[in-house]
């Protein structure tokens, strides 16, 4: 995009900035997302500022964090973000904060909060996940003029936690059989799935037989949690069961993995997975760590983690390699190369 002098961006909305004519500069919302009325609106400001005239902005009023949090659920319920978690998260922060005035809102308050939620033996990354939420809708706020933007700027000195909670669990070989051999026959499919292919549970549940080619060997997840598509191939086992699914596929839907009792897809296997993992005595597991199952042993059996880094989905490389020490013989392989550089030279030095 174009940069235009006296026009910025926050989030989706555009901004003017503007001298009065006492000289003091003024930002203002141009509460659109179209650069050509923001343009205008500039032009306007300019012109009244010529004119000796002082520009009539907007008064904002007293909000309540209530009234932000119903028109961000509003919002958000069309947006990509609005996830699991943040369904869970912003009605407990309307609960929290309810009735306070925006404005208001304070870093004790704040702060006091993030006590409130360690008392509650809310670990670091949960915490985080609260306070990242609670600034983007504020930040909302100020975009839909509900709040000044010092808003944002008096808390931030409130940092995140820092996260000492990092978990990989995946399961061993033994494990592995044993988990699949309790499975009923719904939820079999399900979990061989998410340990061939490292899918995440929604991208598994909402898969359709339109993105599955079982003539090539390719599951195309559309959208995932980042955003972007990724193909994902399928090895000879997995696809064999596909086939097998396929030919058992109810046709009334589009959907794999169907709830045989309503025919509509399946939302919930939270019951279901427990009851497997209590039968086949699996402890401090879930359905996640199937996504680390698929990628530890990966990486175990030799896969670069650049591939697996593609199977994932990963946007940045960084999230892959809580893996890399699963392969500690990549890094002693590595370093052994130099072996024929230098060995020569050794040699030489001995003689």
């Amino acid at each position: 995009m174009k940069n235009y002098k006296g026009i910025f961006k926050r989030g989706s909305v555009y901004w003017i900035r503007y001298t009065d004519p006492t000289g003091k500069v003024i930002r203002e919302s141009a509460r659109t997302s179209n650069i050509n009325e923001a343009i205008k609106l500039l032009a306007k400001r300019k012109s009244e500022v010529a004119d000796g005239k002082y520009p009539e902005r907007i008064t904002i009023k007293n909000h309540t964090f209530k009234e932000l949090a119903q028109r961000y659920k509003e919002w958000a319920s069309i947006q990509r973000c609005w996830n699991k978690g943040k369904q869970y998260i912003v009605p407990i922060l309307e609960q929290k904060f309810g009735y306070t005035v925006l404005r208001k809102i304070n870093q004790f308050q704040v702060e006091k909060f993030v006590v409130d939620l360690i008392k509650e033996n809310k670990k670091p990354a949960t915490v985080n996940k609260y306070i990242t939420v609670l600034k983007h809708m504020l930040r909302k706020a100020i975009e839909w003029n509900m709040v000044e933007e010092n808003i944002i700027k008096r808390l931030s000195s409130i940092k995140p936690l820092k996260n000492n909670n990092k978990r990989l669990r995946y399961l061993t070989k033994e494990e592995i059989n044993k988990l699949l051999s309790v499975c009923d026959r719904y939820l079999y499919p399900i979990v061989f799935t998410a340990l061939n292919t490292g899918m995440r549970r929604e991208e598994i549940l909402s898969l359709r037989w339109n993105n599955v080619d079982l003539r090539n060997g390719y599951i195309y997840v559309e959208i995932s949690k980042n955003g972007e598509s990724r193909t994902i191939p399928m090895n000879d086992t997995l696809l064999s069961l596909f086939r097998k699914l396929f030919t058992e596929r109810r046709i009334d839907t589009d959907y794999v993995f169907v709830n045989p009792l309503t025919g509509t897809r399946l939302t919930d296997i939270k019951r279901s997975f427990h009851t497997a993992l209590k039968k086949a005595g699996i402890k401090d597991f879930r359905f996640h760590d199937l996504r680390h199952t698929f990628a530890s042993h990966l990486v175990m059996s030799g896969v670069d983690l650049t591939t697996v880094k593609e199977l994932l989905g990963h946007k940045d490389i960084k999230m892959t390699l809580r893996y890399s020490h699963l392969a500690p013989e990549h890094k002693q392989k590595a370093v052994t190369v130099l072996d024929s550089i230098f060995s020569k030279q050794s040699q030489a030095i001995e003689k």
